[in-house]
């Protein structure tokens, strides 16, 4: 029986392996192996809210062996650092304790057909400092911890206030995409339900969130209508946007521009620049580009090994306009269902199909503030721009949709009563 070899549990390689799994996993006629370094999932555009506190990741993630276990495929907790095309096996490097204590040993998994799904980490674009002092918002861990340092930031720029009175917390983000923009709608919103909750001595007024980017709008990527929207509404909540800025070095008392300027922050946050993870770039003699991604044809399929595909932030793929396909969630998962129907296809011995990206559009969510955002921009006439409690129900079905790809309409139903009432149950921010 065929293996199938899926590595990456992010949007795009769960959807895949649970769509895979119940269709030939579950008549036998290929084994569905899932590979991924951690034991659960959490859609990555939720990261900004595990962040700051108003999502909690230990309600919304999924158990990924609990997922193969319902879907009729295999799960291997492991990361993959390298490729033995001759063998056709991906090596997983050993796993040890906090205790340096051996877990797993290094292993080896057979692959007939191997789908790269890794994702993409910030990238830092070798700015010295930036490893050192800021925080980077790319795994759920990584959100975890900035949690617990925002919470600590936070309780002692209280005490400070407290004793001093007139005080102010600096808090900085490089990158205005949409993850930068989104977590400083964010902050201000934790701003305010901390001191709801008894850290009343530093109001929202005193906490100064600065966005940071090198372009001259923020959402660069997004059309400049919703970038406008999306500027006015930080600027009502008083964050400062500060483009045309290139950051030049990080210091712990905060970032150093190209001009020699300094713009003090205590918690200092990373958000700019996409790459594929560093030990892709020689991965099995497969082509890459400058950023790591592996490029690959308009089938999916790697351009020096035809047994090999990759989808969403770890695959470089050229549209027919010349620009790549974009590093968002959409593309991940248009492209996850189109290699499932590639792998369809050959195994009725036809001939894969080309993929094309599909603009649906683009929503960024300013917490509870606003949403703004287009739909259809695929469409020859345009896309249409909408903004407020529209807008944030589009978003919000985004995710629903993904929910609805792993468990069914159902289950997803269910889940969205139990958020509701644990929005009630709860408090409106994880407080620990």
């Amino acid at each position: 029986m065929k293996n199938i070899v899926i590595v990456g549990g992010g949007a795009g390689g769960l959807e895949l392996a649970t769509k895979l799994g119940d269709t030939f996993g579950k008549r036998n006629q290929a084994n569905i192996h899932l590979v991924d370094a951690n034991n659960t999932h959490l859609w990555k555009p939720l990261l900004h809210e595990v962040a700051t506190g108003s999502l909690d990741s230990g309600i919304d993630e999924l158990s990924y062996r609990a997922q193969a276990y319902n879907h009729h495929f295999k799960f291997h907790i492991g990361r993959m650092n390298n490729l033995d095309r001759d063998q056709k096996e991906i090596i997983l490097e050993p796993i040890s304790d906090e205790n340096g204590e051996l877990i797993l040993p290094e292993r080896r998994l057979q692959y007939d057909t191997l789908i790269l799904a890794i994702g993409s980490q910030t990238n830092d674009f070798g700015t010295k400092g930036a490893k050192q002092h800021c925080s980077f918002l790319d795994s759920r861990s990584q959100a975890d911890k900035f949690h617990q340092k925002l919470l600590n930031t936070y309780l002692k720029a209280n005490n400070t206030a407290a004793q001093k009175g007139n005080y102010k917390l600096n808090i900085a983000i490089v990158g205005a995409g949409a993850t930068g923009v989104e977590l400083a709608a964010e902050l201000h919103n934790t701003a305010s339900e901390l001191s709801a909750y008894g850290l009343d001595r530093l109001s929202k007024d005193q906490l100064q969130v600065t966005i940071i980017e090198a372009g001259e709008r923020i959402l660069p990527a997004l059309p400049p209508r919703i970038s406008l929207a999306a500027h006015r509404e930080l600027e009502k909540l008083n964050i400062k946007i500060r483009n045309n800025t290139f950051i030049q070095e990080v210091t712990e008392q905060g970032f150093v521009t190209k001009d020699g300027l300094i713009i003090d922050a205590e918690l200092k946050i990373w958000a700019a620049g996409v790459k594929a993870p560093q030990w892709m770039s020689n991965l099995g003699g497969l082509e890459t580009n400058r950023v790591n991604q592996l490029v690959v044809k308009p089938s999916l399929q790697t351009t020096l090994d035809e047994c090999i595909f990759a989808i969403g932030d770890c695959s470089f793929m050229l549209q027919d306009n010349g620009t790549p396909v974009p590093p968002r969630a959409q593309a991940a998962h248009q492209q996850a269902y189109h290699v499932y129907k590639n792998l369809v296809r050959i195994s009725e011995a036809r001939e894969p199909k080309a993929y094309v990206y599909k603009d649906k559009g683009s929503l960024v969510n300013l917490s509870r503030y606003s949403t703004v955002g287009s739909l259809m921009g695929n469409l020859s006439s345009g896309s249409m721009m909408i903004e407020g409690k529209i807008a944030r129900i589009v978003y919000v079905s985004l995710y629903r949709l993904h929910q609805v790809a792993l468990h069914g309409y159902f289950k997803t139903i269910l889940m969205s009563i139990s958020g509701r009432i644990n929005k009630v149950i709860r408090p409106r921010l994880k407080l620990h």
